[in-house]
């Protein structure tokens, strides 16, 4: 324990308590300051001025939360038989360490970053966590030489305790529950808001995990109302999808063009070199961030191949492309729609994509399913538990019913209007013909 505590500022928690030396000294390590210079929210910025913040808050916030939780735990439910299902504070250290480090292997745009190069930021957690290279690891290493595979395994949800798995990663856990505050205070929207502080006064450990007291119910149907919002309204806001598109293309791009050998294209980008030659390591990754990309992306602005310069033009200047709706009825007008992209003069392997966001609000375990749900559960007055969508006809409504669109992304250029003196307007009114009220249609006068 530190001699006196240590508090971090924080707009969400007010403030961030540091109790423990070795969190400190983990907040300290030169992996876990790289998560300054890496978005939260990645291109959302480019929607939500104000979504700037870093993944380092989201992880110090998932720290705070994961401490109280504890902290409510010890005082009020601590273990006092062996198996008695309360709580052991022995696992308190291991579990505000996995709460810390539980994103530590993000890259750059992480979602992004890892469908173009196959990387697996869970996988990299557990390897910066384990590898005798990292400076986290040789921190976690001074509690015990076996702690850093215990902080590895709850990341992995092997622990033994699901109490403590489940604080971490649950369908409503610290980790969740900390980037909707956060995410809703940044975005500079109220949809993620909801009653913390009742939540965690409703929490009760047991022998499989965590439940929640039933006069809490309210608390918990408002976090999975809000949790739904959020995706809806924030996460997959179309401009910040675009913006992605245009990120992926980018990245695809530079990467064909290192492949074909074409070097003068893409200048010399040492850092991402590893990553293009498909043999990295973690140090390799560990100098990427944000910033990196970022200053490639303004090089690339000069590039003298075109689709790479204006790819990295259009990423950063906020030129998103625009999109519209389709369902499996017009699904296949879409190759018509990037024939159309390509005789106006743009590569619609580039230039176009498909994009579907869909999120699960709230999921339960079906028996005979082979996929596991880790469903909410109710404690009732008698200690019997029931589970939350059988008692919360709000959450049933939205139990199992996935929530999103697809949509078609195509440059800004196929909407010109027909008074624009364009040699493409023929083209472009073509286009148009296929869309209304920003949906995919079937024209009229198309052939049956």
């Amino acid at each position: 324990m530190l001699p006196m505590e240590k508090v971090l500022r924080d707009p969400i928690h007010s403030y961030i308590y540091i109790q423990h030396q070795v969190i400190l000294d983990l907040i300290n390590t030169r992996e876990f300051q790289r998560l300054r210079r890496i978005r939260q929210l990645g291109t959302a910025s480019s929607t939500f001025h104000g979504a700037e913040h870093s993944r380092f808050t989201h992880s110090v916030g998932v720290y705070e939360i994961t401490r109280q939780i504890c902290d409510l735990f010890q005082r009020n439910y601590p273990t006092k038989t062996p198996q008695d299902g309360l709580w052991d504070d022995h696992e308190r250290l291991v579990a505000l360490c996995a709460a810390l480090l539980h994103d530590i292997g993000h890259g750059p745009y992480s979602h992004t970053f890892e469908h173009i190069f196959h990387t697996d930021h869970e996988k990299l957690t557990v390897a910066i966590l384990t590898s005798p290279e990292t400076e986290v690891n040789q921190v976690l290493k001074r509690v015990s030489a076996d702690f850093p595979a215990k902080v590895a395994s709850v990341i992995q949800k092997s622990y033994p305790d699901p109490q403590v798995v489940q604080m971490i990663s649950s369908q409503i856990d610290a980790d969740r529950m900390d980037y909707l505050l956060r995410d809703s205070y940044y975005t500079g929207t109220n949809y993620g808001t909801f009653d913390l502080e009742r939540i965690l006064r409703v929490m009760r450990p047991y022998h499989n995990g965590i439940t929640f007291h039933i006069s809490g119910m309210h608390a918990v149907e408002d976090y999975i109302v809000s949790r739904f919002q959020m995706y809806q309204q924030v996460y997959f806001h179309p401009v910040s999808r675009s913006m992605e598109v245009i990120l992926s293309h980018l990245l695809k791009r530079a990467k064909y063009l290192f492949e074909h050998k074409d070097l003068e294209a893409i200048g010399n980008p040492s850092l991402l070199l590893p990553f293009f030659k498909k043999d990295f390591s973690i140090d390799d990754y560990l100098k990427l961030d944000d910033g990196v990309l970022n200053t490639y992306f303004i090089q690339w602005c000069t590039s003298p191949d075109h689709i790479l310069s204006d790819l990295a033009k259009r990423f950063l200047n906020r030129k998103p492309l625009k999109s519209v709706r389709f369902s499996s009825k017009t699904a296949f007008l879409l190759p018509e729609l990037s024939k159309l992209v390509s005789e106006a003069g743009y590569n619609a392997e580039y230039y176009t994509a498909t994009n579907d966001s869909y999120d699960l609000p709230y999921d339960t375990y079906v028996p005979g399913s082979t996929k596991k749900a880790d469903q909410i559960e109710l404690m009732q007055d008698d200690g019997s538990l029931v589970e939350l969508s059988a008692v919360s006809s709000l959450v049933s409504a939205i139990t199992g019913k996935f929530s999103g669109d697809e949509r078609f992304f195509f440059p800004k250029e196929m909407l010109s209007s027909s008074e624009d003196p364009e040699v493409f307007t023929p083209i472009y009114q073509a286009f148009q013909h296929y869309l209304k009220n920003r949906w995919v249609i079937i024209p009229k006068n198309a052939d049956k």
